[in-house]
């Protein structure tokens, strides 16, 4: 299942819900929007591979619970996000144009990096991305589509959030193989969340 299909039977996109360290969580009023039986909805719903759980609430919307939410990566149409006017300098954690700028000059370095590394680029897992720091970065990326046809899409915060998760990730669950660590599937996965991370965030290659 990825979340296409998903957004295929409910007529729209859902909407991401809570962190995901735990568990991956969307919330969607397609049913009463629709003017569709909510109960009629959530069997269609379960019936799709990949989703775990399915919470009719009493306001009629659905509480998808996923297995897999690194499937995002394989589904997910990147909008263009307009570039906000940061100044360049200072360049320190303060400057939430340099956390931006240097969140995608990382991602973009982790893209060559695992080209030299020999990290493969095929054999993509998506259930590998279940390191809660992973996690977090897909939840931002979840918001995309909702944001991206938003009529206040507020994408200044939330490049930030992107940039402050992926910096997180970026340390903490290492895209590319340690030392004398081989590349594994992994890493496969989390250089695909790096180009996803690269591809949203504005920058420069390198910084």
């Amino acid at each position: 299942m990825t979340p296409g299909k998903l957004a295929e039977v409910l007529g729209e996109p859902p909407a991401p819900e809570g962190g995901w360290e735990s568990e991956a969580v969307y919330v969607s009023a397609a049913a009463p929007r629709r003017g569709v039986p909510p109960d009629e909805l959530a069997g269609r719903v379960r019936a799709l591979p990949g989703v775990r759980a399915v919470e009719v609430r009493r306001d009629g919307l659905l509480r998808i619970t996923v297995s897999a939410p690194g499937e995002l990566l394989e589904w997910l149409e990147l909008p263009r996000v307009p570039v906000p006017a940061w100044p360049d300098a200072p360049r320190t954690w303060d400057n939430p144009g340099f956390v931006v700028r240097y969140g995608h000059a990382r991602a973009c370095a982790v893209l060559r990096w695992a080209r030299e590394l020999g990290v493969p680029e095929t054999g993509f897992r998506p259930e590998l991305l279940d390191d809660p720091r992973d996690r977090r970065v897909l939840r931002l990326l979840a918001e995309l589509p909702g944001r991206a046809g938003s009529r206040d899409p507020g994408w200044r915060s939330y490049l930030v959030r992107l940039a402050l998760a992926y910096h997180d990730a970026h340390e903490q669950a290492p895209a590319v193989p340690k030392g004398d660590e081989p590349p594994g599937a992994v890493h496969t996965a989390r250089v695909r969340l790096a180009a996803a991370v690269a591809a949203v965030l504005p920058g420069p290659d390198r910084l």
